[in-house]
Parts: structure tokens; C-alpha cells; sequence
């Protein structure tokens, strides 16, 4: 299937945030021979920087395949900003669907009309302290098995150097790199005739978040940690923790 237009709102956007980014931050870009010239595929990225969905779709707007990022469906109703996501061809996400795949059916759609759909397989910046990737959603692996596009893992590094995780000011000189490597389709072609159940998700998420961290590992020049980071598992073990601490005081309180 041949690739969509970039068209006039994409365009638009990038002559306005391009010359910005280029000022602010150095540029160091490979990998684009693994993104797919012709067709619909997924990428998936790793999340560190709120300014990072912007210079990376800077990087991949130069590979002429422009990223269709998901967001709620509720901006698209939102006045010009509604209009410039609309324009640009970004995917509504419908979390208020009680069936998980059909949430993800305009991102089905547009792999298969051709698209490029860019994940952040973690949903939300890294918790990692180091800012490693940490436990992805299951999305990207749904969306992946449903149409058996090619998945091509990337990761970035730099931007979060730029703007650390929840700061609220930029850290601008000296001038940062930008670093972002895309690696090559990940094969999933083994898991296509299975049933998708949870288990099959969890799995095929884990290969996708493996991916992205391989390549992270190649940008940073280190060995990731060897258990990752799971939010859910943290939070467990806080409250578990703040249980225990609770209930020792009290037991201290009854024997004062």
C-alpha cells in the first residue's frame, strides 16, 4: 500500500516547531533505513521528556513516513487545537469502549490504510530512576497481531537531558544532543496463529519493550538493569510498606 501525503497540516506544524528544535538541540539520527518506505507499520518508542514526542516526530518526519500519534478523543473536539490534530492525521483513542481492541480500531485502521502509528508502548514518562524503559501496555502488541504490520523499535535519548521527567524549566546550555536510534522490525511472526489472551499480550509486550531497550543500550553504551522497572509492582510494595509501618505504630501505641 503506498505511503499518505505528509499534507498541509503536518507541514504546517513542522515550519513552526522545526526551527525552534533545531536550535535548541543537536541531532544525532540513525537507524531510518529500518523505517518501512511503503505501508502501514507501528513504532515503538520509549518515554522520557515531555518535549520528546516533538523531536522525535521531527526525526521521523525526515524519513518522509510521518508518525500518527494516539491521544484521547477527547482533544479532537477541542477548537484549533482539535482542527491541527484532526489535520495532521493523529489517532483517537476511545478509552470509554468496554472491549479493549475496538479502543485501538482507528489505530487498526490506519496501519491498515498504510500509516505510520507511533507508540509509547510505557504510557506515560518512564519511572525508571535511571530512565531505562519500564513496563509497557499492551496496546502497541494488540494493534501489532491484529494486522501483522512490522513493528520497528526505537529509542531516544537527549531530549530528557533537555527536559528532565516533570521538570518544569528547560535546562538549555550547553546545547544537548537528541539521540535516536531505530532498529530493525522485531519478528513476531510466531505469535500470529495464537489465541491473543492476556498472557500472549504480556509476552509479545515484553519482546517490544526488550527491543526498544537493546537499542537504548547501543545509544547509552551500558547494560540496562537486569529486572525492570514495574510502576504497579513499586506501588504494591509502598503500600505494603505503608501497611506495615501503620500497623506497628498503632501496635506501639497499644502497648504504651
Amino acid at each position: 500500500m503506498p505511503r499518505r501525503r505528509i499534507g498541509f497540516w503536518y507541514r504546517f506544524a513542522a515550519v513552526l516547531v522545526k526551527p525552534p528544535l533545531v536550535v535548541l538541540i543537536k541531532r544525532d539520527w540513525r537507524g531510518m533505513e529500518n523505517i518501512p518506505a511503503e505501508g502501514g507499520f507501528i513504532t515503538a518508542v520509549n518515554h522520557n521528556s515531555h518535549v520528546d514526542p516533538f523531536v522525535y516526530a521531527h526525526y521521523q518526519y525526515n524519513t518522509g513516513r510521518v508518525p500518527r500519534f494516539l491521544a484521547k478523543a477527547g482533544l479532537f473536539k477541542k477548537g484549533f487545537v482539535g482542527a491541527a490534530m484532526r489535520g495532521t492525521g493523529q489517532i483517537p483513542v476511545y478509552r470509554e469502549s468496554t472491549d479493549a481492541l475496538s479502543a485501538f480500531r482507528a489505530a487498526i485502521d490506519a496501519v491498515e490504510r498504510g500509516e505510520c502509528v507511533a507508540f509509547y508502548p510505557e504510557g506515560t514518562l518512564t519511572r525508571d530512576p535511571d530512565g531505562w524503559p519500564m513496563t509497557g501496555k499492551t496496546g502497541a502488541a494488540r494493534v501489532a497481531l491484529q494486522t501483522r504490520c512490522p513493528v520497528v523499535p526505537v529509542a531516544q535519548w537527549g531530549a530528557n537531558e533537555l527536559l528532565p521527567p516533570y521538570a518544569k524549566k528547560p535546562d538549555i546550555l550547553p546545547r544537548k544532543t537528541h539521540h535516536v536510534l531505530a532498529g530493525p522490525p522485531v519478528d513476531l511472526s510466531h505469535y500470529y496463529d495464537r489465541e491473543m489472551t492476556p498472557d500472549l499480550l504480556k509476552e509479545v509486550t515484553e519482546v517490544i519493550m526488550a527491543a526498544i531497550t537493546a537499542q537504548l543500550e547501543l545509544i547509552r553504551g551500558e547494560k540496562a538493569p537486569e529486572n525492570v522497572y514495574d510502576p504497579r509492582e513499586v506501588r504494591i510494595a509502598q503500600r505494603r510498606k505503608a501497611a506495615a509501618k501503620s500497623k506497628a505504630q498503632q501496635e506501639e501505641g497499644q502497648g504504651t
